[in-house]
C-alpha cells in the first residue's frame, strides 16, 4: 500500500461534475468531497445518481463537464488501478471458478502480491469456502468474494456500490463490521445504499437526489438541522423544504 493518506484530508473531490445520458442530465452541477479515514454513506433511492458518480470516480463514465480528482489525481488514470478498489452492485466474479482460483486470476490482472490471495479471503471471512465454485455460493458470499477482489494490491480507497443490497441483516451487519475493520486499517471507503437506516453506520453521509446533493454531514448534524428524529423523515424533509 502507498503511505497512508492523513485523516482528514479530501481523498475525492468532485468539482461542477455534469452526467447526461439521452439527453436528460444524470448528474447536475455536483460538488462534493470524499475525507480519508472515514466511512462516508451515499445514500439515496434508486435512481438518484450513485452508480453514475460511483462510475465517475474510477473513470469508467463518460462525463459532460467537470471534475473529478481522486488521491490527487484525475479519475481513471492508470496509476490509480492499484490505488483504488471498485465493486459493482452486481457480483463481478466467475461462477464457474472457485473463490481462490477467481482471486489468483485477478491478483494475475492486478499484478498483486501472490500472497494477497489467502489474505484477503482471510479479511472477507471466506476461508472454508476459499476451493467451492462461486455459483454454488449464496448470495451474501459472493458479494463478499466481489469485495476480496476489490481488496487485492491493498487499495487506498474502496467504493462499494451497493454490497449490501439483498443481504439479510444479519449479512448486512457483518459486512458493515468488515468496512469499518477496513477503515480502522486505514482503508477510506465510499459505500452507497438506498437503504435509509444503513445511515447510522456510516461515519459522513452523502445524500443525493435526482442527481443533485441535498446534504452533506453526519447523522447528527442532519438530524438536528431537520428537527427529526430519524434519518427517512430527515431526508423527507430535505425534499419537501420543512425541516426547522
Amino acid at each position: 500500500m502507498s503511505d497512508v493518506v492523513k485523516p482528514g484530508t479530501a481523498v475525492v473531490t468532485v468539482d461542477h461534475l455534469q452526467v447526461v445520458r439521452g439527453g436528460q442530465p444524470v448528474l447536475a452541477d455536483l460538488s462534493l468531497s470524499v475525507s480519508a479515514g472515514q466511512v462516508t454513506g451515499l445514500l439515496g433511492p434508486s435512481g438518484s445518481g450513485k452508480s453514475t458518480l460511483m462510475r465517475a470516480l474510477v473513470g469508467v463514465q463518460v462525463v459532460e463537464s467537470g471534475e473529478v480528482t481522486v488521491l490527487g489525481q484525475p479519475a481513471g488514470w492508470a496509476n490509480l488501478r492499484h490505488r483504488v478498489g471498485y465493486m459493482t452492485q452486481q457480483p463481478s466474479v466467475y461462477r464457474d471458478l472457485t473463490v481462490r482460483a477467481n482471486l489468483r486470476y485477478f491478483a494475475q490482472v492486478l499484478g498483486a502480491p501472490r500472497q494477497d490471495v489467502d489474505r484477503v479471503i482471510g479479511e472477507v471471512d471466506l476461508t472454508d469456502f476459499a476451493d467451492r465454485l462461486v455459483g454454488r455460493l449464496s448470495g451474501g458470499q459472493q458479494s463478499r468474494v466481489s469485495l476480496a477482489a476489490a481488496l487485492l494490491d491493498s487499495p487506498e480507497l474502496l467504493v462499494l456500490d451497493e454490497p449490501t443490497v439483498g443481504l439479510d441483516p444479519v449479512l448486512r451487519r457483518d459486512l458493515w463490521r468488515l468496512f469499518h475493520r477496513l477503515a480502522a486499517g486505514g482503508i477510506t471507503l465510499l459505500v452507497s445504499s438506498h437503504v435509509m437506516d444503513e445511515a447510522s453506520r456510516c461515519d459522513r453521509l452523502l445524500l443525493l437526489r435526482d442527481g443533485e446533493l441535498l446534504a452533506d454531514g453526519t447523522l447528527p448534524s442532519l438530524l438536528v438541522q431537520t428537527g427529526e428524529r430519524d434519518i427517512e423523515a430527515a431526508f423527507l424533509a430535505l425534499i419537501e423544504g420543512t425541516g426547522k
